[in-house]
């Protein structure tokens, strides 16, 4: 048993356990979403949940996609994507000044 071993126990930190929040939200794989429109692309999950909340929050249904898994950091080519027909209505909302 090595040191990180002996840290992983003794903290209760496995090898599984980095995970980003939001993966729950993430569609990895889903052929389903393939038709939908793509608003932006992301390199990591915090950022695409944060820009998909401002969509549903103004009433978007969006969603944050994947065709591969992402890395224990959430890293990954992430698709932030709309229903057809409201990628114009969503690029407008995201590119609005705050």
């Amino acid at each position: 048993m090595g040191i990180g071993d002996k840290f992983r126990e003794l903290f209760g930190v496995g090898e599984d356990s980095l995970h980003p929040d939001g993966l729950a939200e993430l569609h990895v794989g889903d052929a389903s979403y393939d038709d939908w429109d793509v608003v932006r692309d992301f390199g990591e999950l915090e950022a695409a949940r944060a820009w998909r909340q401002q969509l549903t929050d103004a009433g978007i249904d969006a969603a944050i996609t994947s065709d591969h898994p992402l890395d224990e950091y959430g890293r990954g080519d992430i698709a932030l994507r709309v229903p057809p027909g409201l990628w114009s209505q969503a690029n407008e909302l995201l590119d609005e000044p705050a």
